[in-house]
């Protein structure tokens, strides 16, 4: 029986290698910037939305307001009824950069049936197409996110170039800490392995995915496609997005050393609570489909490690043979976060951890406790892969100010969804 079993795992080791896209080369990149052949250069929004950030939003904001793009180009803070100084911190970005374009927003409360991430972001779009010029393209990216310098005017480049209604680069994460190196380059291997970015950026597949932390989506194409009220429900909006978009036109989806995270993980725990959150939504809140991961992960990865220390024989060379397999495609990403090939050893753990913890996210979910994130518990929003016709509801909308006109005075607190 352990024979027969490795010997399957050999095989799917065998397709991962040669047909599943070429997920493990990581070599959908983005870090050279494309040349530049155009003369006009379309208005672009960058909206980010912000709850309990002000550890990371100046650098994030400034990154944004000082970006070195030839076109009509201007920032949105949507402030998530954030407890902290978020907001006086984005304030004191737009002051010290006076002379660019930075406008800060308070959330409305968050409407019934909405992520909250998505909401805020609704708000920012709405309030851009308000404008007498409404913008062409809209950069939607995370409070965590810095960019350098060129890398709006590097994205429209490639986007209007290969005529892309949606450009999304996943963004280097930060790997400092004991539990980041354990944890993180698995997190983007094992997003690849789900979401081959070949096969993303093939328009005749039907594979779609995105990272929300750097996603430019032309506006008009958004529109057509039913906007953000389309995915209202999404808690892994990017994905949900990409989803949206794809029939719409070509998308791309690539990594990249040139957009980063600085969100700090300095602790197991930390780790864990962010893949918890969306972990079993992942899975459409679906048990069949939990238990087929947490099986297949067990059967992929631990297996070769358990039989290859436990077993003897031709059981025990076929194990090694799978985990030299998984060791080798693992080799770019390390790579890319410049971390030892030895991680590469520690691949049949490192899944072990993350399968006991989509485990985890079932189990809060069936608690009434998923999508639990900075004190906001969407356990109802399941949504995470079907795009659902829906129109946002009418609410009340927040004062807005423009941060280049008038001091903006302190909001009153906002009760949490």
């Amino acid at each position: 029986m352990t024979l027969i079993v490795i010997s399957l795992t050999c095989l799917a080791w065998a397709y991962l290698l040669i047909a599943h896209g070429g997920f493990w080369r990581a070599a959908e990149r983005d870090d050279a910037v494309p040349a530049a052949n155009q003369t006009q250069w379309p208005r672009i929004v960058a909206v980010m939305p912000a709850r309990d950030e002000a550890d990371v939003i100046a650098a994030s904001a400034g990154s944004l307001i000082t970006q070195q793009y030839r076109g009509e180009f201007s920032v949105i803070v949507v402030d998530d009824h954030s407890d902290d100084a978020t907001r006086t911190t984005a304030e004191r970005v737009a002051a010290v950069h006076s002379n660019r374009r930075l406008t800060v927003l308070s959330a409305p409360i968050l409407a019934e049936g909405w992520s909250g991430k998505l909401w805020a972001l609704e708000h920012g779009i709405r309030y851009a197409e308000s404008q007498p010029e409404p913008p062409d393209y809209l950069l939607l990216t995370d409070a965590d996110i810095v960019h350098a310098v060129d890398s709006v005017e590097s994205l429209i480049i490639r986007t209007r170039r290969d005529g892309l209604v949606l450009n999304s680069l996943m963004a280097k994460l930060r790997c400092v800490s004991v539990a980041e190196r354990f944890s993180i380059p698995a997190f983007v291997f094992l997003f690849q392995m789900l979401y081959p970015f070949a096969w993303v950026n093939d328009s005749k597949r039907r594979t779609a995915a995105a990272a929300g932390g750097c996603v430019l989506v032309e506006r008009r194409a958004l529109r057509a496609a039913g906007g953000l009220a389309a995915i209202h429900r999404a808690l892994i909006d990017d994905c949900a997005l990409a989803r949206l978009m794809k029939p719409h036109g070509p998308i791309r989806l690539a990594l990249t050393e040139r957009v980063r995270s600085i969100r700090a993980y300095p602790a197991f725990d930390d780790i864990r609570r962010m893949v918890v959150r969306c972990a079993f939504t992942q899975l459409n809140c679906s048990v069949a489909l939990l238990a087929g991961t947490i099986v297949g992960m067990l059967f992929v990865f631990t297996a070769p490690l358990i039989v290859a220390l436990f077993d003897d024989g031709l059981a025990r060379g076929l194990a090694l043979l799978a985990w030299a397999c998984m060791a080798i495609t693992f080799q770019p990403t390390l790579r890319l976060y410049r971390l030892s090939p030895a991680w590469g050893l520690a691949l049949p753990l490192i899944a072990a951890w993350y399968a006991w913890l989509t485990l985890d996210s079932a189990i809060q979910h069936l608690r009434g406790r998923g999508g639990q994130w900075k004190g906001r518990v969407q356990a109802g929003i399941i949504s995470a892969a079907t795009p659902a016709a829906a129109t946002a509801p009418a609410r009340g909308h927040a004062t807005v100010r423009a941060a280049e006109s008038a001091p903006m005075s302190d909001r009153s607190s906002h009760p949490d969804a």
